[in-house]
């Protein structure tokens, strides 16, 4: 590039290099506003399929994306008050999850362990993914073909099983994916001991690897996880 690109300038040819890169939407209309073009890059992120991409605009969306990880202010372990027990380092936080600048944050992923190409979702696998930038979905593929290649190609990602990435533009140095139990129409003791081995396995897997703090988001609180669990308060 021939000068230092503001932010506006990454987010203009971010848009114009990923709507050619889809060739589906190569003429899909731009916005004017910025929210707008987010809304169209995010979305364009989110349906593109893992592969390579033109180094140039790798680099230019990771410096767009570290932006605005900047922009919406990143937190810091310290920033965090452990529970009140001198022994204890745990803690309860609120808030965005892609902010945490920690060893890692964990992911409630998808079977398929590719992130969710629902353009615009809110679930957290988006968000990960979204901010991660795309080279986190190509990590993911390439762990996902060398399980394929061992265990036959309809192999998916077992409940409970982990699964640890870098995690690129995001403040945390890794991301561990994992797939939570599925709640179809009431919660067993053996759906209970999947979401508690989502939770241990996690842990062990960080232990193996150094990973000294850890964020976990809530894990299969989805859809009828959240009914059960107002069921359960109200009931």
């Amino acid at each position: 590039m021939p000068h230092q690109m503001t932010q506006n300038e990454r987010l203009d040819y971010l848009v114009e290099a990923f709507k050619a890169d889809s060739g589906e939407y190569r003429y899909l209309r731009t916005p004017k506003d910025t929210e707008g073009k987010r809304r169209i890059l995010r979305s364009l992120m989110n349906i593109r399929m893992p592969g390579e991409m033109d180094e140039s605009v790798v680099e230019i969306q990771d410096d767009y994306l570290q932006e605005r990880i900047r922009e919406n202010g990143i937190v810091e372990l310290s920033d965090i008050p452990a529970i009140n027990d001198r022994n204890s380092s745990l803690s309860i936080w609120q808030g965005d999850i892609t902010r945490l600048k920690v060893d890692a944050i964990v992911n409630a992923a998808n079977s398929q362990m590719l992130g969710c190409f629902v353009p615009m979702h809110t679930c957290i696998d988006n968000c990960i993914h979204t901010f991660a930038g795309i080279q986190l979905r190509a990590e993911c593929n390439r762990q996902m073909k060398r399980m394929r290649s061992r265990y036959g190609r309809d192999y998916e990602q077992p409940t409970a099983v982990p699964m640890l990435t870098d995690a690129y533009n995001l403040p945390a140095k890794k991301v561990v994916h994992v797939v939570g139990p599925i709640v179809q129409d009431r919660l067993t003791p053996e759906l209970e001991q999947d979401l508690a081995d989502c939770y241990s396995n996690t842990l062990d897997l960080c232990a193996e690897n150094d990973l000294r703090s850890v964020a976990f988001c809530c894990i299969s609180t989805g859809g009828n996880g959240l009914r059960l669990i107002r069921e359960r308060w109200t009931g």
